[in-house]
């Protein structure tokens, strides 16, 4: 599988917005409405451009994304049409060895991102009540 991993830009941000709303959309039913819309609105205006995110692509078709901060996996998304397909695993062993990432916070209502992060060799370390929103989504927090 030739991918490309690369520094997402300005310019990429609606890729980016594509793949994590079809991603969310596919595992993150708990998600209300109006949450899903505030996230759509605040990710590329408050969280892209404060973070760095890398863009996973084959054949120049972006395929997923992730992003690091403090060694914490802020995000790894996957379009959900390349889901399985072995990119979310490429993306986080290039961002651990990229950024030396060692902690995850997993929302608890999706459990196929918990099992992805225990294969990876992370285990449960804690859960608080209350997203990094301040949303009553419970995050189950994991390290390596």
């Amino acid at each position: 599988m030739p991918h490309q991993i690369r520094l997402a830009t300005a310019k990429d941000y609606s890729k980016v917005m594509e793949i994590w709303e079809s991603s969310v959309k596919a595992t993150h039913d708990f998600l209300s409405d109006k949450d899903f819309d505030y996230f759509k609105e605040a990710i590329p205006r408050d969280y892209l451009p404060n973070l760095e995110v890398y863009l996973i692509s084959e054949d120049g078709k972006a395929a997923g994304f992730a992003s690091v901060a403090e060694g914490n996996l802020e995000m790894l998304f996957i379009h959900n049409d390349l889901r399985g397909k072995g990119y979310g695993k490429l993306l986080y062993e290039f961002m651990k060895q990229t950024t030396g990432l060692t902690k995850v916070d997993v929302n608890e209502q999706n459990p196929q991102a918990i099992g992805f992060y225990e294969k990876l060799g992370f285990k449960k370390i804690g859960r608080s009540e209350k997203d990094g929103s301040g949303k009553d989504y419970p995050l189950i927090h994991m390290s390596l």
